[in-house]
């Protein structure tokens, strides 16, 4: 595999993701973004471990994001390195996807309440060093929550369309006592580690294209 030093330098980076949050937080570190969403389908398979879910999804959004990308007029096999990522909130094993309604998202946070949960984020980086991943599981610990308050979050819009039925960088950081392992992987992606992953790829960041 080559090393950093012998890979192209890029500062744009393709993500096959509409997650305005995964976009915030790589301009966090400098990092270009061209958004290439891709559709696939997010079912887990029979028997599929929370850990290899997230895994296998955030190498198929990687995969088919650069097939996307190398379908376009004048793309090159080199062409703009690839990020695919996935999330997942992950209670006893079980894993708590978006909540349909009010009721789901009042169960999901009641679930939640007063004990840890994980939170999975798996990142996959397509390039020249071929395809990279690393996946990141972060402990969170909920205070009790009353009633009042999940009622109150529901109608804030908030949840609604968040894995688990919270946002850590919103209004529900008021629920989380503590957390063991990465904030930014809680919020979307983990970036000590996808910085790693990007200078793999031969992509500088701010910080320039280091050892």
């Amino acid at each position: 595999m080559p090393s950093a030093s012998d890979l192209p330098l890029s500062n744009t980076l393709r993500l096959a993701s509409a997650s305005p949050r995964r976009r915030d937080l790589l301009a966090s570190i400098g990092v270009e973004v061209e958004a290439c969403p891709v559709d696939i389908d997010e079912t887990p398979h029979p028997g599929e471990q929370a850990v290899d879910y997230v895994a296998r999804l955030a190498r198929t959004k990687a995969t088919f994001g650069q097939r996307a990308g190398l379908a376009q007029p004048g793309a090159a096999s080199e062409d703009r390195v690839t990020l695919g990522s996935d999330t997942a909130v992950v209670r006893d094993g079980q894993i708590l996807g978006k909540p349909a309604d009010a009721a789901e998202g009042f169960a999901m946070l009641r679930s939640l309440s007063g004990r840890d949960h994980q939170v999975m984020t798996a990142v996959a980086v397509t390039g020249p060093a071929g395809l990279l991943e690393v996946t990141v599981v972060t402990d969170v610990t909920m205070r009790m929550i009353e009633d009042a308050e999940i009622h109150a979050y529901w109608r804030s819009g908030e949840p609604q369309d968040k894995a688990g039925g919270y946002a850590i960088q919103g209004l529900a950081a008021v629920f989380v006592e503590r957390i063991a392992g990465s904030h930014s992987a809680v919020v979307g992606l983990p970036l000590f580690e996808t910085a790693a992953l990007l200078r793999q790829q031969g992509m500088a960041l701010w910080c320039g294209a280091l050892p």
